[in-house]
């Protein structure tokens, strides 16, 4: 099995706008590897800035855009960031 680019946690709970923990942190390193230009700070915050970054990769993968980071916003992000490209 190929290691994971981002190692702040296995698992993958559904996080939204105002969560916090591991599970953000996670989410976070994998969208600055999966879209350019992006730097969030991976402080386990699910601000405004990720909120924007969720909903900016969703668009990209062509998956519903809600800001919700659930099952299939992660196999899309877990997918595009250990990708030698960007979703966009």
């Amino acid at each position: 099995m190929a290691v994971d680019i981002c190692n702040h946690t296995n698992a993958r709970p559904t996080i939204k706008i105002g969560s916090s923990g591991v599970g953000v942190q996670q989410a976070q390193c994998y969208l600055n590897n999966s879209l350019t230009g992006e730097g969030l700070v991976v402080d386990g915050i699910f601000g405004p800035l990720t909120d924007a970054a969720v909903r900016r990769f969703q668009g990209c993968a062509d998956i519903t855009v809600d800001g919700l980071c659930g099952a299939q916003t992660w196999s899309h992000l877990t997918f595009w960031a250990n990708s030698p490209d960007f979703v966009c």
